[in-house]
């Protein structure tokens, strides 16, 4: 490792994962962009406010292809950064081929042509379903009072078959799914290749048992954009779709849930709130995911040409990441932004929170996260409206993940509305 990065902020380093939001502070406070490192060998600009974070997700002169960089600017710090973790050569290009990679004009051709899976009708007349998913899970409780923990029996499996049931995979296969994007999410040498690896392996085992047996979910619809539309998706892009809608819709959203129960039950005041005032839902969710969002930094982008960003010099090839925590507690985008506000009024994308993204990378699935948000959170706290913490909230335990925030469990006291 180059002498120049070894005191340089690291948001893999063990006392950033234990305090993130600490550590995003004290880097906001100093400056906007701050040179930094990742993955303890990967020299990186952190963007740290608002305003210059939005810039980045927005600005074409920020790429996500570092081909699309002007001139030969030596390495790039993705490849560098899946060597490390010991990615096979074979394997890499379904994860930095896929859509989150690309740039315009071959990002828009994907987009759009995976938007007719994710319509707003579509993702609307999930509800019902989500519904009767969160209340078989919440009848799975037995009636007395007793500890359980809300990550295993209630965020995980609800997300896992809600993403399950809209891309069309087999119950049979639930486990196996949970497993692979477990091991893909820890960003460990010891288990994300073999996880990657197991994964390309079943998704083109389930497209072709969807392909021989077409049904009513997302799947079948990529398949039949693969199959028969004109502008097709090829059959790696197909793979790389699934692996991404996949690990998107499971993994962040049982941490969504996770967090925002926790989140409430540490601040019963606002949670009182909703009680009283449960039209309140609808801005409690965006505040959430303002708050205690599990992403905390974006896909790094790459400077296409030299460009000043908040008073820095950043050269052509340099890698730039949004730091998503600090952008959302900026105090100056944000009133009082340490306050959790359940009323708190954020607009559309580019005003409000950063938690989905922003620009031509915004989240694809974030109106079924917050679909599911608004159906977990008030089905579980109307059914034990005294739900408590099990042990203390310093003592929750999370996970030390770099650049997400992620409880391992979250136990709780049921208290059943007849024990109350």
């Amino acid at each position: 490792m180059s002498t120049e990065l070894l005191d340089l902020p690291d948001v893999m380093t063990e006392a950033m994962m234990a305090d993130p939001y600490g550590g995003a502070a004290l880097l906001r406070e100093q400056a906007p962009v701050i040179r930094g490192r990742l993955m303890g060998a990967v020299s990186v600009w952190y963007v740290t406010r608002y305003e210059e974070a939005l810039t980045v997700l927005s600005d074409s002169r920020f790429v996500s292809d570092f081909a699309s960089v002007t001139g030969d600017q030596g390495d790039d710090a993705r490849t560098q950064m899946a060597e490390k973790l010991g990615i096979p050569a074979e394997d890499y290009p379904y994860l930095a081929n896929g859509m989150l990679g690309q740039d315009a004009p071959v990002h828009s051709r994907l987009r759009k042509l995976v938007t007719r899976a994710f319509t707003v009708k579509r993702m609307t007349d999930l509800r019902p379903g989500l519904e009767r998913v969160a209340e078989s899970l919440i009848d799975a409780f037995d009636g007395s009072e007793r500890q359980v923990d809300l990550i295993a029996e209630y965020a995980y499996p609800f997300s896992l078959t809600v993403i399950c049931e809209l891309m069309g995979v087999p119950k049979s296969d639930h486990a196996a799914w949970h497993g692979w994007s477990t091991g893909l999410g820890s960003l460990e040498p010891g288990g994300m290749p073999a996880a990657l690896h197991d994964m390309i392996a079943g998704v083109r085992e389930i497209i072709e048992r969807r392909r021989d047996s077409p049904a009513d979910d997302v799947l079948t619809t990529l398949i039949r954009t693969h199959d028969e539309d004109g502008d097709r998706l090829s059959t790696d892009e197909l793979i790389s779709f699934v692996i991404t809608l996949m690990t998107a819709g499971h993994e962040p959203s049982t941490h969504a849930l996770g967090n925002s129960i926790a989140e409430l039950l540490v601040h019963p005041e606002q949670l009182a709130r909703l009680k009283k005032q449960p039209e309140l839902w609808r801005t409690a969710v965006e505040e959430l995911v303002r708050r205690c969002g599990p992403t905390q930094l974006s896909v790094p982008r790459y400077a296409a040409v030299d460009v000043e960003l908040g008073g820095v010099q950043i050269r052509a090839g340099d890698v730039v990441q949004p730091m998503l925590t600090s952008a959302n507690y900026d105090p100056r985008q944000f009133v009082d932004p340490d306050r959790f506000d359940v009323a708190r009024e954020m607009t559309a994308p580019g005003h409000g929170h950063l938690g989905f993204g922003h620009g031509p990378h915004y989240c694809l699935g974030a109106y079924l996260a917050k679909l599911q948000l608004s159906v977990a959170l008030p089905a579980l706290f109307n059914r034990f409206p005294e739900l408590s913490l099990a042990v203390a909230p310093a003592e929750l335990p999370w996970q030390r993940v770099p650049a997400l925030r992620r409880l391992n469990a979250l136990p709780v006291v049921l208290t059943p509305p007849s024990a109350q």
